[in-house]
Formats: structure tokens, sequence, C-alpha cells
């Protein structure tokens, strides 16, 4: 756990959570499991806001509890995980994935569930048929059914997936309790009903939400007898698959790379393969199952009409295709092929490395880079004769590489007394150690930016406070009817100037937040590819 790792846990808990389960968040950080009463004397909060703040940290999976190291009797440990917090980072990657697959309903769904951590399958569909209905036209309506349908769908693409059970849980700890925390999510073989829908009696559409206070309090007394109902799923949580949705990243990572590289044919094939064994692929697999080139032709789609031996052609030329994102594994039914999902990763993270390194340092330095990613090991007569660039040009570039660890310097004696003038110097690059070190600096990118972000709505507070208190009357007003002069001179209530700076403060905020979101696809393919070498080695 890295200091920039915990900077950033630190400030997405509190954009997200509130200063003092940020508090509490750091605390167990950066000192690993504690109790109650430990937590509650470090950080010197009160008991109730301690208990308030792990309630939510483990609300959302982002706290896990268990028995205490001293053994049966000691008092419940707290620990906090990093790599969920992180995932916050990622809400707005994961709300728009299920809208590009399943709609607005599916987008809805994966909010609620993203905002409140976990939640039964009625109470998200009640929710989402009435925040739908809310933006209908007046007299429509959205059905429990259709959400309940959007449901299921997630659940069976495995994007949801049920909550782990507290008995099993509790079995698991009474089994080994110096066993570290897991945070990785249920699996079918330990938990057989993971993706098991319950049969949920919810018949009806969703409400609209009452403008007036008098409306309000009926609608939410309401709310409050109908949530006495038991609809069949009482105790049945779900929760959002990280994994899942990161699988997906990657494979249309992996898509998006071949239709670069190649063409839009070539990527259309490897999506095919990819879509045929998702089901079948472990998550922490090196490469897919293998599949014929026949099985791979018949569930190509329609649209692409290409005759077979175009085809053959194809599959030849992503095999012999020297970034190996496609390998073969057997002549059996016209040729069994993989998608080499390691090797993909390994080469995604590179050209990451290379893109770094030429808008850092200029493209002669990215050619010494490429050079030795290629060489592994040469000299610095070597590298001035490969790359073509005079030799004072050279050594500055490699020294320039070498004090920002992009490059490394291995020494190799020909003696024992590692003379200078007996000793060979040779340059390298190790991509895993390089590609860490571009991951923190990732880290302290977003982190930075988060910073500046909330800075720029703190300097602006009063003049947002005003234009949200403008834009709540104005909705009220076009909900009751109002004449066009009243809205219009409820707009006017913000001055031009004050106009002007609410524009600009948009402008720069979402270019924070775009910002926020390209550096997270670097994180992304650079953790996969850590993940990945860890797993295949």
């Amino acid at each position: 756990m890295t200091a920039q790792e915990v900077r950033l846990c630190g400030l997405l808990l509190r954009e997200h959570f509130g200063e003092v389960v940020e508090k509490v968040g750091t605390h167990l950080l950066r000192n690993g499991a504690q109790n109650l009463r430990a937590i509650i004397h470090e950080t010197g909060l009160s008991v109730d806001l301690v208990k308030k703040s792990l309630c939510v940290l483990v609300q959302h999976r982002a706290c896990f509890c268990r028995s205490g190291r001293k053994g049966p009797g000691s008092p419940t440990e707290y620990q906090t995980s990093d790599d969920r917090i992180l995932r916050i980072l990622r809400y707005p990657r994961y709300i728009y994935t299920a809208k590009t697959l399943y709609g607005d309903t599916g987008e809805l769904i994966i909010e609620e569930l993203l905002q409140r951590g976990h939640m039964t399958m009625s109470s998200v569909v009640k929710t989402v048929a009435d925040r739908l209905t809310q933006n209908m036209e007046e007299g429509h309506s959205m059905e429990y059914s259709e959400v309940s349908s959007a449901f299921s769908k997630l659940v069976e693409t495995h994007f949801l997936q049920r909550c782990t059970p507290l008995a099993l849980v509790e079995t698991r700890d009474s089994n080994d309790q110096s066993a570290p925390i897991s945070t990785a999510p249920p699996t079918p073989e330990s938990f057989p009903e993971c993706y098991k829908v319950p049969h949920v009696t919810l018949i009806g559409r969703g409400k609209r939400q009452l403008i007036t206070e008098d409306g309000e309090e009926q609608r939410d007394a309401k709310r409050a007898k109908m949530d006495t109902e038991t609809h069949g799923d009482e105790g049945i949580y779900w929760q959002v698959n990280f994994d899942r949705f990161h699988l997906h990243f990657r494979d249309q990572a992996i898509i998006s790379a071949v239709a670069n590289k190649l063409d839009q044919t070539s990527s259309e094939i490897v999506r095919t393969m990819l879509r045929m064994s998702e089901v079948t692929t472990s998550p922490i697999a090196t490469c897919t199952k293998s599949l014929s080139s026949n099985e791979i032709f018949r569930s190509l789609p329609a649209s692409y009409n290409i005759p077979r031996p175009v085809f053959d052609q194809y599959l030849t030329l992503l095999v012999d295709d020297p970034m190996e994102f496609v390998g073969k594994a057997g002549e059996s039914g016209g040729g069994m092929f993989v998608v080499n999902l390691h090797r993909a990763l390994a080469n995604l993270a590179r050209a990451t490395l290379e893109s770094v390194v030429q808008e850092r340092f200029g493209s002669r330095s990215a050619r010494i880079f490429r050079l030795l990613l290629r060489k592994h090991h040469l000299e610095q007569k070597q590298v001035e004769d490969f790359a073509m660039i005079p030799a004072k040009e050279a050594k500055d570039m490699l020294y320039s590489l070498l004090s920002k660890n992009l490059v490394q310097l291995q020494e190799i004696p020909k003696t024992p007394d590692y003379a200078p003038s007996r000793t060979f110097y040779l340059y390298t690059v190790n991509q895993l150690s390089t590609a860490r070190m571009l991951l923190q600096n990732c880290y302290k990118t977003v982190a930075n930016l988060i910073e500046r972000r909330l800075f720029e709505s703190r300097e602006s507070k009063r003049l947002l406070e005003k234009s949200q208190r403008i834009e709540a009357i104005l909705a009220s007003l076009q909900a009751s009817g109002a004449e066009p002069e009243q809205l219009t001179e409820v707009e006017e209530m913000i001055t031009p100037p004050e106009k002007q700076q609410l524009d600009a403060l948009k402008l720069h905020v979402n270019k924070l937040d775009s910002a926020e979101n390209q550096v997270d696809e670097t994180i992304f393919l650079l953790e996969s590819y850590i993940s990945s070498t860890a797993t295949s080695t």
C-alpha cells in the first residue's frame, strides 16, 4: 500500500462519503486490521461516528470484519480494501457500459446498486421504475416487469451477483481465522446460487413523485406501507460484479487494438472468439479456450458475409501478426485458435509505456526505448548504432531515461573486482517494474485532478448554490405550468457576469472529469497487465 494509493483512497472516500468516513478509512488503510476500541482511541472520534462510518464502508464492501487474531472471544477486527475503494474511480465507466448494453433501465439499476452498495431485487425494481416514470410524459409509467427483465439479463450475463450469505462468511472465518481477508467476489463453485434470480412477486407500475410538500409526505407514508409487503426475496441482496465489468473492458481494449492495427473485419473475428469463450474461460486464464475455425466462421454476425477462403486468410493474418493477439493451438476442425489474453495485455501495456516516453522525452527517446524493449540488453555504443543517433545525443537521452527509472543499467563484470575498465554496462528495460512505476504516477495524477476539481468547486460554492436554487425554482414553476414571463424573471436572477463565470467553471470541471476518466483507462490497462503477469508466473 503506497502513499499515493492511500492519498487517492482518502480523496475518493471524502468526495463520496464525507470527511468522517475518510478519516476512519485512511486510518485503517495505514494501520491494517483493528478492533473498534483501537479505532475510536486512535482517530479521536466518538463511538457513534465510528460505528456509522464502519457501517457505510461495510455496506459498500470497502471494509470487512472478522474474528480477532487472539482467538475465540476476542474483539471483532475491521480491515479496509484499498482495491475496492479505488473502484469508486471507475463508477462512471460501469454506469456508461450498462447504458450502452442494456439502455436506460440497465444504467439506473447499476447506478442504484453502486450508490447503495447492495439491495434486494424488489427494492431495485421499485426504485428504478419510479425514477423512469418520473422522466416520462404525464399519463405514462414504467412497468415493474420491464425493470425485472433488465435486472434478470444483467444477472444472466454475470454483471450482477448475489452477496455472499453471512452464514457462509462466518463458516470460512471459523475454519481459518489467521487467513487474510479475501476481497474476491463469490464464485459459482463456492456459492452455487451466486447467479440464481429468485421468484419475485412484483405487479404494478412506477409511481410519479409529487411536487408539493403534502404530497411528498403522503408518498413517503405510502412507500413505508409498501415496504412492509413481502415479495419473496427477503434477505437476498445483490451487488455489482466488478470483475465481470473488467473482463468486458479488457475484451473491448483488445478488440479496439486489433481494429486499429489491422481492420474492422479482423476485430470482428476476435470479438466473436471472445464472445464464444467468455463463459468457459476463467477470469485469470492467460488465453481463451481453443475454438475451431468452423465454429468461429458459423458464429460470425450475419452482416459480415465473407467467403470461407477470405476468412481463413484473416485467421492466418491474425496468427502471423507480431502482436500475437491470436495463436494457433492445433489442426483439428480446420485449425484450433485461441486469443492470447496475457500477450495482448502485455502489448497494450508496452504501447502505453512507449506513448508516455514519446510524449515526455520526444520521438528519438521513444526510438531508444523501443529498441531496448526489443533487444533487451545493449551497450551505449550499440544503442547509438542501432538507433542511428549521434553519440552525444544518445548519451543524454539514455541518462534522462535512466534518471526517471524508465531504463535500468546492469553491470556485468569480467573479473570479481568490478573494475570499470573490465565491466560491461548494459542498458535494459524491465517492462513490469516500469509499468508499476507508471501506475503510481497515474494514481498521483488522478489525486491531483480530484483535488483541483474540489478546489474549483469550493472557490465558487456560493455561485453554485445560487444556481441550484434557481434551477429548483424553475423546475417547480414549469411543473405547475407558470407563465413564460415568470420563468424569464427567475432566470434573470443570475447576472450575465455570474452566468459567464458559471459557464467557465462548468467547462473547467468537465475537462478535469474527462482527464480523470482518460487516466483511469491507463490505470485499468496497467493494473490488468500487472495482475495477468502475476497470475501467469
